[in-house]
């Protein structure tokens, strides 16, 4: 009974996606933007993810110290904590940051900081469905070191660890789902969610942690509803999400992030997900993982797009 139960939900999922993308909302694959299917596979099923409270995952990156874990956390309602998972859905540990809230936490990147040959975790408080909040922030910390962690231990990032960078758009609040950093400059960029064109902004190196950072606006994208984006530990590709479509652009050896994003982008294979809002690249370049919601009661599953 259960098994035909879970048939039946998935139908009703593929029904429901089928018809979202019949809308036109940007779920919907873009037909002005060409699909590439020579570049990576189509997305892999690497399991379900075994801690059942990742259940609004909405951000995800690659460790820099494990090369086969990645971290993730849950969106708006979800508590001030961090998941490592394996790249096999494996539940490896919880970390809780201490004295920090979760108003919203939409997405977590890992680049340089301010410290010389160190890797920073960023965790974005930056989701704002009604663009009521005047400032957004940004924890960023050390990343632990998670060589040998696993069995799902429980751990703490301490508070004095925890740098906060408070910042606001120029042109009046935004909901922002994507937040990425470029590893040779240190910027970080962000891509609204809600607009027609959505906007992107960038908010320079070095972030003051004293006082209120100010965006830079540097341009729109012909999408809709983008909800994820990672820049790779190289720094020369860059990954883009809505909720039916991955974006990828990569860049010539001097330009500028900024500038690659105003490019035309083509289109990666996308293996459909109940509500997917995760993407991150694999450490060494080889592909990217994709991560779901749960949603319809589908358990959420860590797909992986291997390169060609």
């Amino acid at each position: 009974m259960k098994t035909l139960y879970n048939s039946i939900i998935a139908c009703l999922m593929l029904v429901s996606l089928s018809c979202a993308q019949q809308k036109g909302r940007g779920e919907a694959p873009n037909d002005e933007i060409p699909l590439d299917s020579m570049l990576f596979t189509l997305g892999v099923g690497q399991g379900e993810l075994q801690y059942k409270k990742i259940d609004e995952a909405s951000g995800l990156v690659a460790s820099r110290s494990n090369p086969h874990a990645l971290w993730t956390h849950n969106d708006s309602g979800g508590k001030n904590r961090l998941f490592l998972i394996g790249d096999k859905g494996e539940h490896l540990a919880v970390y809780k940051l201490e004295g920090i809230k979760a108003r919203d936490w939409e997405d977590i990147t890992l680049g340089p900081g301010p410290k010389k040959g160190v890797n920073y975790l960023y965790v974005g408080d930056i989701g704002d469905n009604k663009a009521r909040y005047e400032e957004k922030m940004i924890y960023r910390f050390p990343e632990p070191d998670v060589s040998k962690v696993s069995g799902g231990v429980k751990k703490k990032i301490e508070n004095s660890a925890i740098e906060t960078i408070r910042f606001q758009f120029p042109d009046g609040n935004r909901d922002v789902e994507a937040m990425m950093i470029d590893p040779a400059t240190k910027d970080i960029f962000f891509v609204t969610k809600r607009e027609e064109n959505v906007r992107m902004y960038v908010l320079r190196y070095p972030q003051s942690t004293t006082e209120l950072n100010k965006l830079e606006f540097i341009g729109t994208l012909p999408m809709h509803k983008i909800v994820a984006g990672d820049i790779s530990p190289t720094g020369n590709e860059v990954l883009i999400k809505d909720y039916g479509n991955i974006y990828y652009w990569q860049k010539e050896e001097n330009e500028a992030i900024e500038e690659v994003l105003k490019t035309p982008p083509v289109r990666l294979p996308y293996e459909d997900e109940p509500q997917g809002e995760s993407i991150a690249w694999k450490l060494d370049g080889a592909g990217y993982y994709t991560l779901s919601e749960k949603r319809f009661e589908i358990e959420p599953v860590l797909y992986f797009y291997k390169r060609k």
